[in-house]
């Protein structure tokens, strides 16, 4: 039987067929998203209220912190309910509706990633013309654009995925909706959504990828030619923690949606739940524990508050 996408019943497979593990399973999906909501909001919260965070770099950072609440916070709402209830039907509104967020922030997430490395290229590469190229209204305004970039591209996919056919009922083998699980259980023509998926893939994704690797290729080119040693290390420490949250973004993103396709759906959800609970709880960690600007902020507000009266 097909129905259209508002009339057909949609079963998300999430993690109901593991009954033993419930409680456990719901407890620690529970500790990781408290932890990544402190933890993103701290960075916030740091950035925000020290003067000397208050720079292009740290701008960007508490977008790319709120991204990743966001994005925890699309992913794991179902699988709450789901682990709570035993309940597994989801409403097709409900379903379009994280197809259209989590695409529009895990986009924009993926501009904020190449926004940062180009930041990091002017601060090491041009440093004497960077207040310039990383003026306060450039920022501004290149935020901006991600942000109705990204929602644009969106809005096409969710518009797209409307107008699809799906079996009676449909059974989604994933924690929640996305576009591409979308169209290989839709039942109808999906050229056009291929097509604006791959589009979407290659200019979000893959250009993304090659233009900030190629800004750390200057990167590393200045940094061997500075003669001071400290000089050099610090250039390092300023660049790691980003390159390395590049790294887990982009490998977590690939391996989650080009790894082999098997008969095991538990696999994939548990890489699924990895991608989107895991890796928003490791990319403040990362920038909390590899930067020292961070650290001192950090010090200086408890110190602050331990010794109000």
């Amino acid at each position: 039987m097909v129905n259209q996408s508002s009339q057909s019943v949609f079963i998300l497979l999430g993690l109901s067929d593991l009954p033993d593990s419930r409680i456990s399973l719901f407890l620690l999906i529970l500790l990781i998203y408290v932890a990544t909501l402190a933890a993103n909001l701290l960075i916030a919260f740091l950035a925000i209220s020290d003067t000397h965070l208050q720079t292009p770099m740290y701008f960007f950072l508490v977008n790319l912190s709120f991204l990743d609440i966001f994005n925890s916070s699309i992913s794991i709402s179902h699988v709450f309910f789901d682990i709570c209830t035993g309940n597994r039907l989801i409403l097709f509104s409900t379903c379009i509706s994280q197809v259209f967020f989590f695409s529009w922030f895990l986009s924009t997430g993926s501009l904020m990633l190449e926004i940062m490395s180009y930041d990091r290229y002017a601060a090491i590469c041009h440093p004497l013309r960077y207040a310039s190229m990383m003026s306060f209204d450039f920022c501004i305004q290149v935020v901006l654009f991600f942000w109705v970039l990204s929602f644009v591209c969106s809005s096409l996919h969710t518009l797209c995925a409307l107008r699809l056919a799906f079996p009676d009922p449909t059974i989604v083998p994933g924690l929640f909706c996305e576009i591409y699980q979308l169209i290989q259980l839709s039942c109808s023509d999906t050229f056009l959504n291929y097509l604006l998926l791959y589009c979407n893939c290659a200019g979000f994704g893959v250009t993304g990828f090659f233009i900030t690797l190629l800004s750390y290729v200057y990167i590393f080119k200045t940094v061997l030619n500075i003669k001071v040693k400290d000089g050099r290390q610090k250039a390092y420490s300023t660049c790691s923690s980003h390159l390395t949250v590049v790294f887990i973004f982009y490998g977590a993103g690939l391996f989650n949606y080009f790894q082999p396709k098997t008969e095991d759906h538990l696999a994939g959800r548990l890489m699924s739940l990895f991608y989107t609970v895991v890796t928003p709880l490791l990319n403040p960690l990362i920038y909390s524990l590899r930067n020292s600007d961070l650290k001192r902020s950090l010090q200086k507000s408890l110190c602050r508050r331990s010794t109000r009266p």
